[in-house]
């Protein structure tokens, strides 16, 4: 990392080896750092609430329906299911975006379409039209714009026929939607026959896999675990934080997922598919 300019802050008060930014110097449409996106606004960017970390200028968020804006939405936003989970960016200055760490990155979609875990997909261009996939959890985005989308380590590109396992995968680009595919050993027996029909039992991708074939590409996450999740404007458990309190006193209560829940063990598949 290059040092901090002379005169920026204090003596000592930035730590040697960190960059100091403001307005002028934070990066246009392009990474601070793998874990942090600075996006130039002038005009409007759907973001996912939770998602902005700090921002210059003058900018307003509005909640997905608001009135003035429902002619953007009608064109632009199209999944009742996730409104509440999205907000409207409006106005000129710099936006930075990260989700709890993880890598951020940012994809330019040229006339296509692709499909991402709903919980990956950070923010994107109204140019852009988000619909709500066929997949459960999943959105699709279709037009000409960018998007920043969060992984669990480093994100990589494979070709169909592939096999990938439902947590490594981050969502697919111009090919068609997944079939499930159950190893031969997973299905055998009652007990087997029960987790393929359900999807209890076993979740490893040795047992389960989503298919992918045709043309396109297939993106997936190095590693085998989901994002945690975090129900949309939950307050974190977390000492200092208002309203937060010691661990599991908090919102939500059992570890934050105050969600709805599918009845019985299906709750645990519904979380397995990023529901």
């Amino acid at each position: 990392m290059s040092h901090p300019p002379h005169g920026h802050g204090p003596q000592g008060a930035v730590p040697q080896g960190y960059q100091v930014y403001d307005a002028v110097t934070l990066p246009a449409n392009d990474n601070v750092n793998p874990y942090a996106f600075a996006v130039d606004l002038d005009g409007r960017w759907f973001l996912q609430k939770g998602k902005m970390i700090a921002y210059y200028g003058q900018i307003d968020f509005h909640g997905i329906g608001h009135g003035p804006l429902d002619r953007l939405v009608a064109t632009s936003f199209h999944s009742p299911l996730h409104a509440a989970d999205w907000v409207v960016a409006e106005g000129r200055g710099k936006l930075l975006l990260a989700d709890r760490a993880f890598d951020v990155n940012s994809f330019d979609l040229e006339d296509g379409n692709l499909t991402v875990r709903a919980g990956n997909l950070l923010a994107f261009d109204p140019a852009l039209s988000l619909k709500q996939s066929i997949v459960p959890g999943f959105l699709t985005l279709i037009g000409t714009g960018q998007f920043v989308a969060a992984s669990n380590g480093e994100i990589h590109f494979v070709e169909p026929p592939v096999r990938v396992d439902p947590q490594a995968l981050v969502g697919w680009a111009d090919c068609p939607s997944p079939c499930h595919h159950y190893d031969h050993a997973y299905l055998r027996g009652v007990m087997g026959g029960v987790r393929a029909l359900t999807g209890l039992g076993g979740a490893s991708g040795e047992e389960h896999q989503f298919e992918f074939v045709g043309a396109g590409t297939v993106l997936i996450q190095s590693t085998e675990a989901l994002l945690p999740g975090r129900d949309t404007g939950e307050v974190p458990h977390e000492p200092g934080v208002p309203q937060g309190g010691p661990e599991g006193h908090g919102q939500g209560g059992q570890g934050g997922h105050g969600g709805p829940q599918l009845p019985g063990q299906l709750g645990s598949l519904q979380r397995r598919f990023g529901l």
